[in-house]
């Protein structure tokens, strides 16, 4: 099952090149700031709780498709690309077992444990 859903999300970040192709920007700003959204692990320097709320904000593909959609309804590329950004970002994330987490540490997420505790 666990690698039916990385197949599944490497598909989510296929479908995020695609949709970026349709913008007409240069092919590094998709590389420049496909990780930009883990600039959110800062909030962990204020602790587990707030980091984990704030990583998982901006790692939450509803939040990446409502941002995404509000860029089309308003005609806004910059919006469109932010979307398109998470999206693709969190997809990544997932493919390599990196999911959601929870508020006791970095390294307990929906998909199990990550890091050295991991085994």
């Amino acid at each position: 099952m666990k690698q039916m859903i990385k197949l599944e999300e490497a598909a989510f970040f296929a479908m995020s090149i695609l949709a970026f192709a349709q913008l007409d920007l240069a092919w590094w700003w998709y590389l420049l700031l496909l990780f930009t959204p883990d600039l959110s692990m800062l909030g962990y320097m204020a602790g587990p709780r707030l980091g984990a709320l704030l990583y998982n904000l901006v790692h939450h593909r509803a939040l990446a498709v409502l941002v995404y959609v509000s860029g089309v309804y308003l005609s806004y590329p910059s919006l469109m690309l932010a979307g398109i950004i998470l999206f693709g970002h969190s997809s990544l994330d997932r493919a390599f077992g990196y999911g959601l987490k929870y508020a006791d540490s970095f390294q307990n997420t929906n998909l199990g444990k990550i890091g050295p505790s991991a085994s």
